[in-house]
């Protein structure tokens, strides 16, 4: 039987995810449009958003915070190309994206001395064989896996190379250690429900001496350049962003980053996404259809929750019509609009993904479980005659 009720924001997508509580296109009014991102209006704008990140996530004074282009890629991949090739580089993927930056490195940059940690979906790889005299770049939380890293325990103190952190859907919901993290990115469509487009480049002194001192034997697109005459372009990180941003874009980060100091800052934000998991957690810990694709609590995401079909007919199953069953379901929960943008990522095992990040309502959630026991059953009519 159909449940009764459904929520109220549908809006379970890993990216662009929830709005923040309450939001209309109200909260965008005092956005500078029409106005050139260099006016002291415009840059004060700009500024803002980055003062408040800072101040939000407890970023160390002497971090340079900036707004990049090209979300969280073109975060990452300035990042990458600016950086790496001073010494070997370690390169850690559990999932989808950071076998993105896999290919970046082995594949354009073509760097020789690049060693490759590979977990499959639901696993990380073993942290305590990562070489820190090597640079190391990693995904903190797996978005496509639901996979995070435990903590930041296994990042060398005295590192010799540079820990670059891809913290795109675990920014905002999970306490990153800094001063353990030389370059760090994200985009604000994630955790704060911002809009795409914009990425956001946290760059450690460490990862500044080395833009200072290195220069990469590859040439460098203008919208990759941290530096110029051998110099940091400490412009870049007070406003004067490489190209011009979407002003009001930026009006609706400032919009998030107040909504989360309202509701407690930072720990308020995690305390959200914890709550949300521990909702997921209770449902699934009482079916016995159901699991989640991180099966070790401790590498398992509090954002982008993965889900696996576990009961037998669906494991029995041929390969494409696993698959099938899944987006089935996906599509029935989207048709009776209980749950959006649902379906587990294109590269990853069939299953769910449901994302759990500050802006959605633990309510919704509450609301959500009766459709996932329906939504089963039916596939479990459709499908699982095949497998019996």
């Amino acid at each position: 039987m159909k449940p009764n009720t459904r929520p109220a924001r549908p809006d379970f997508s890993s990216g662009p995810c929830a709005k923040r509580p309450g939001w209309t296109p109200e909260a965008l009014k005092d956005a500078a449009v029409g106005r050139s991102h260099r006016s002291k209006l415009g840059k004060k704008k700009i500024v803002e958003a980055i003062d408040r990140t800072r101040a939000l996530l407890g970023i160390p004074a002497d971090y340079k915070v900036g707004i990049v282009p090209a979300s969280d890629t073109g975060a990452v991949e300035m990042a990458l190309w600016s950086l790496l090739g001073a010494r070997p580089v370690d390169m850690l993927a559990w999932e989808s994206f950071g076998e993105g930056w896999v290919t970046d490195v082995t594949k354009q940059l073509k760097l020789k001395d690049a060693r490759v940690l590979k977990a499959g979906y639901g696993q990380i790889v073993d942290l305590e064989t990562v070489d820190w005299t090597h640079d190391v770049v990693f995904t903190w939380n797996g978005t496509t896996s639901g996979v995070k890293v435990p903590s930041g325990d296994w990042i060398a103190d005295d590192r010799e190379g540079l820990a670059i952190c891809d913290a795109t859907s675990a920014v905002f919901a999970m306490d990153l250690p800094w001063p353990k993290l030389d370059v760090v990115t994200w985009s604000w469509q994630k955790v704060m429900g911002g809009e795409g487009a914009h990425g956001m480049l946290v760059l450690s002194p460490r990862a500044v001496k080395r833009l200072e001192t290195y220069s990469p034997a590859w040439p460098l697109p203008k919208i990759f350049r941290l530096t110029s005459g051998g110099k940091f372009s400490e412009a870049i990180f007070k406003g004067d962003t490489i190209n011009t941003p979407s002003l009001l874009c930026i009006e609706d980060a400032i919009d998030g980053l107040r909504w989360g100091e309202s509701v407690g800052g930072l720990e308020g934000l995690m305390a959200r996404s914890n709550a949300n998991l521990a909702v997921l957690e209770k449902f699934v810990a009482s079916r016995n259809w159901l699991g989640f694709l991180a099966a070790d609590k401790a590498i398992r995401s509090n954002t982008s929750v993965c889900l696996s079909i576990t009961a037998s007919w669906f494991t029995a199953l041929p390969a494409d019509r696993r698959a099938a069953a899944a987006k089935k379901m996906a599509e029935l929960l989207e048709t009776e609009k209980a749950a959006y943008d649902v379906g587990s990522y294109r590269d990853a095992p069939p299953g769910l993904r449901i994302w759990c990040g500050a802006t959605v309502e633990t309510s919704d959630l509450e609301a959500l479980l009766p459709w996932l026991d329906w939504v089963y059953a039916e596939i479990e009519r459709e499908f699982g005659k095949a497998a019996a």
